[in-house]
């Protein structure tokens, strides 16, 4: 009884375990298993399913994943001309052969598109995977963006409030703060919370404004620094802590948004203007 409670503790979620084990995020992980692609002992899994590590074979397209022994996270400067994948059919240049040399995988967390540069984290901790790209984490990211034309103070606004795209959703606000203003070009740091598609070049075009040159400096408490363009280091354990914590505040702060707006909804809405004066007996 004893050994069943135990192992009972012991159990994870099936993608919670592939995630951890550094082969994809956790999201990626339950789009294989809704696929049919993942089995455990041999039988093909389910999205809910729960594992024993050590004692579970896990597979995924029919080959093993284990445990990782070392976590590994490192920052890069991507250049431009790498695209942020592990591999590409198109034979064009990816950011896994930059960071070769460590002989692990290593996935980006989030994305650089290829003709943008600057900081890039790469990690096969799965669950700082999962922290920093999820959502609900909101972690800042700092830009430097150069456009043309010059851009006005109505375009900034805009920028600033949030657009609309062009699939028509509305980005959300964004700190902007102008280094360069110039004839023909202006040059700005962005501050963004949110990690849509090619989102600061669809926010520009939005606006009448082209990105000639988009380079992230900052994620969170890691900055880019003296780096140079196609070389990399390994976090610190400070750099880390201080990724997982402005994640945890980036959630805590997204629940309590989204606790307010129900609560906001379920208000009741009284009279609109003054209340009516009360009929004396």
């Amino acid at each position: 009884m004893e050994e069943k409670n135990e192992a009972q503790c012991e159990r994870v979620r099936l993608q919670k375990y592939i995630s951890a084990c550094g082969v994809m995020s956790r999201r990626a992980a339950e789009q294989r298993i809704t696929e049919g692609r993942v089995s455990v002992n041999g039988e093909t899994a389910s999205l809910g399913c729960n594992i024993m590590p050590g004692r579970d074979v896990v597979e995924i397209d029919g080959v093993r994943i284990k445990p990782i022994e070392k976590y590994l996270t490192v920052m890069l400067n991507k250049p431009r001309g790498y695209v942020t994948t592990l591999s590409d059919e198109l034979g064009r240049k990816t950011v896994a052969e930059l960071v070769e040399s460590y002989g692990v995988r290593l996935n980006p967390v989030g994305r650089l598109d290829r003709d943008s540069e600057g900081l890039l984290l790469m990690t096969n901790d799965g669950e700082l995977l999962n922290h920093l790209t999820h959502p609900r984490y909101s972690l800042p990211k700092l830009y430097r963006v150069t456009v043309q034309p010059r851009a006005d103070e109505a375009q900034i606004l805009k920028l600033s409030s949030g657009v609309v795209l062009d699939d028509g959703t509305k980005t959300m606000p964004c700190a902007i703060n102008v280094v360069t203003d110039e004839p023909g070009r202006t040059v700005m740091e962005m501050t963004l919370k949110e990690g849509k598609n090619r989102e600061i070049r669809r926010m520009c075009e939005a606006v009448g404004l082209e990105v000639v040159r988009l380079k992230r400096n900052a994620e969170g408490v890691v900055k880019l620094g003296m780096l140079k363009p196609g070389t990399y280091r390994e976090l610190t354990k400070a750099e880390i802590n201080g990724l997982r914590s402005a994640a945890a505040k980036g959630r805590a702060q997204t629940r309590s948004a989204a606790l307010q707006s129900k609560a906001a909804e379920r208000r009741p809405r009284g009279p609109v203007g003054k209340s009516a004066p009360k009929k004396r007996k």
